[in-house]
């Protein structure tokens, strides 16, 4: 038999032995490609989910922690020359920018939402009523009780929200993560045990924020599900009903006499520093509504208590803020409560997913 026969003779022989492994394909084709198995669809579909957890956690720390060091720069570069304080006024200013931002992304057709209506706004006022109780409750507590017993109150705050998404949305709370708000708790009560004192009035308005904050979010969980409108159409209506809530309010406690008068804030620095505020204020409007869609109020929660630790820390390297033991100490033990309900939270997505595999 000559070579070119002997390679034809194997040809047929390969050809055959194809057929009789797979009776049904040719050997001109592929053969089928493996299965997925049950196993890496529930791989996928957990990091899936988690990548998008880990997004916008991530997206909306970023821009509070922006926010509150352009804030703080502002605060401690003019609070000095001015006789009072423009807290109020500040915000007013950032949510005229956010709004003139979006408004301008829609009429560039980047973006769009419906105009402004009295239906809209209706429906989501409570959020900005909730807000601006956050805002006032906030001043007036920090007016009346120290530093660490704030702190120590707004740990409480994210178990009334924890309560809160359970009660209102029927939101189990994994027993992990309630550990981990107890970690952190009691971490606060720790490093507050030689400044824990309350007056009536202190309590008073600290259980008033505490109820006000947990009201914005929860409520603001509720509006992202209900109001049929996009994001960006909520990040606008949210920033002209806080501009309409809040100008009046800076009006009547002097603020807007105040800044209209103090020649030293009349610079562009001063109005850069805002404008770059309201346009980080923007992204974070979008971010906060993200965070709690995709999340819930609870994980929403506990991000803002622990963007406290990137905030002390870049304070201390940007602004040479004091770091004592005590807030090291608390630093701690919050990473330690953020690694425990992220721990706990995985592992629930996990479950979760597993449980719909089976179903299936």
């Amino acid at each position: 038999m000559s070579p070119r026969e002997e390679e034809d003779h194997e040809d047929v022989e390969l050809q055959h032995h194809l057929l009789h492994r797979h009776p049904h394909t040719s050997p001109n084709k592929e053969p089928p490609a493996p299965l997925i198995t049950k196993d890496v669809k529930q791989t996928s579909l957990v990091s899936s989910g988690s990548i998008k957890a880990i997004a916008s956690c991530t997206f909306y720390s970023f821009c509070s922690v922006s926010m509150i060091l352009v804030n703080k720069s502002l605060a401690s570069s003019y609070n000095h020359l001015i006789d009072g304080n423009l807290n109020v006024l500040l915000v007013v200013f950032q949510a005229i920018i956010a709004a003139v931002s979006v408004e301008i992304c829609r009429m560039m057709h980047w973006v769009q939402y419906p105009p402004l209506n009295w239906e809209t706004a209706k429906a989501w006022a409570p959020v900005n009523v909730f807000f601006c109780l956050m805002l006032f409750t906030g001043m007036v507590s920090l007016e009346t009780n120290s530093v660490p017993m704030v702190t120590v109150f707004k740990n409480v705050t994210n178990i009334i929200t924890t309560a809160g998404d359970y009660i209102f949305f029927d939101s189990q709370p994994e027993g992990l993560a309630m550990a981990a708000f107890a970690v952190m708790f009691l971490g606060a009560v720790a490093a507050a045990q030689n400044d824990i004192h309350v007056t009536a009035t202190g309590l008073f308005w600290m259980v008033a924020n505490c109820l006000a904050t947990s009201s914005y979010v929860l409520y603001m969980k509720f509006a992202t599900q209900n109001i049929k409108l996009s994001k960006f159409g909520m990040v606008f209506v949210n920033n002209v009903l806080c501009v309409a809530l809040l100008l009046p309010v800076a009006f009547l406690n002097g603020e807007l006499a105040t800044f209209l008068n103090a020649e030293q804030v009349h610079t562009w620095d001063y109005a850069g520093k805002n404008a770059f505020a309201g346009f980080i204020g923007f992204f974070l409007n979008f971010a906060s509504l993200h965070c709690v869609s995709v999340t819930g109020p609870s994980t929403y929660a506990i991000v803002g208590s622990l963007n406290k630790i990137p905030v002390a820390i870049l304070g201390y390297l940007i602004f040479d803020s004091v770091i004592d033991s005590k807030t090291w100490f608390f630093i701690s033990v919050s990473l330690c409560g953020g690694f425990l309900y992220s721990y706990a939270k995985i592992r629930s997505a996990n479950q979760r997913a597993a449980q719909s595999q089976e179903a299936k």
